[in-house]
């Protein structure tokens, strides 16, 4: 069947993208943050032999793609796999599927980052679903310093961080310093017979906590660093990270929810966020992220006709 280019596009919008050179499309399914149950992971099998063509695709978001469905068998396919709770998605110029790593089942992680990318997804993937940006709003959350979900490569990103507790006093002068052994970036070093943490170089990433052999780092603080602006692509920004590490969630989901405002309201139609963040000066930016200036025009900046035409400058 001949496939008009506007229903081409209409079911993009509903996350179906057209199989090269064929009439059918991969449906896009949304895994919340790359997590599923079996009884999902069922359907979306069962889908995929009933609908698909047998075989199912993962993407770089955390989403999973079931490829080969005729354009005629769409709606069947949604209802289907809503049988679970599924649904599809993820494209646009809007708030993309948040990815996450594995947060606190790894030996790393310092956050539940799959309780932290879900609240992300409720509120703003799909809070934010109908609210057009100048482009694609990607977000990713990381446990720990590690990065393995790359979070500086995203338009926002956050990572755990652990903060340690030094207690000076406590310093024994060992000659072969615990911490400083495992102190994976050389932060921590013995000097003139005490243990001296670089603050600047210290990543927070916490492997010296309750390593020392006389308590001299019991514990430490957890928090949450963010960065603004990052870009994988054809053009690659590493993000930048804000001042203050945050040391409560909800803070975190206040900053991420002035920065989707700030991006509709001085975002230009097509830019990704990052060249936004050149264009206005990361200093602006992160003063008016740290301020509750925009939340008071919140409804009037969601209420805007704004980035109604498309075209990705990027």
């Amino acid at each position: 069947m001949a496939i008009s280019a506007e229903d081409i596009k209409r079911v993009k919008g509903m996350g179906f993208l057209n199989n090269k050179g064929t009439d059918n499309f991969s449906g896009r399914i949304i895994t919340v943050n790359g997590k599923i149950t079996a009884e999902q992971n069922q359907c979306i099998a069962e889908a995929a032999a009933k609908y698909g063509n047998g075989t199912v695709a993962l993407t770089t978001r955390l989403t999973i793609e079931v490829p080969g469905i005729p354009y005629e068998k769409i709606e069947e396919f949604q209802q289907y796999i809503a049988k679970t709770g599924l649904v599809t998605g993820g494209t646009g110029s809007k708030v993309r599927p948040v990815v996450s790593c594995k947060g606190t089942t790894c030996q790393y992680g310092l956050i539940d980052t799959f309780a932290l990318s879900e609240e992300i997804h409720h509120r703003f993937y799909e809070g934010y679903r109908g609210v057009l940006l100048p482009h694609k709003f990607k977000i990713a959350v990381g446990g720990c310093p590690n990065n393995c979900v790359k979070p500086d490569l995203n338009d926002l990103g956050v990572i755990g961080q652990l903060i340690p507790n030094y207690d000076e006093d406590s310093c024994n002068g060992c000659r072969k310093c615990s911490v400083e052994e495992i102190c994976p970036i050389g932060a921590a070093k013995m000097e003139d017979g005490l243990l001296q943490i670089d603050r600047d170089a210290c990543n927070n990433c916490g492997r010296c906590v309750g390593k020392c052999n006389f308590d001299a780092i019991e514990d430490g603080v957890l928090g949450y660093k963010i960065y603004l602006g990052g870009r994988w692509g054809k053009r690659v920004t590493v993000g930048r990270a804000m001042s203050k590490i945050f040391a409560d969630k909800e803070e975190v989901m206040s900053i991420i929810e002035k920065t989707l405002l700030l991006f509709r309201e001085q975002g230009k139609t097509g830019e990704r966020f990052g060249d936004t963040v050149a264009r206005l000066g990361f200093e602006n930016v992160e003063a008016q992220l740290l301020s509750d200036e925009i939340l008071g025009r919140k409804q009037e900046i969601l209420d805007a006709k704004l980035h109604l035409v498309g075209g990705a400058t990027c």
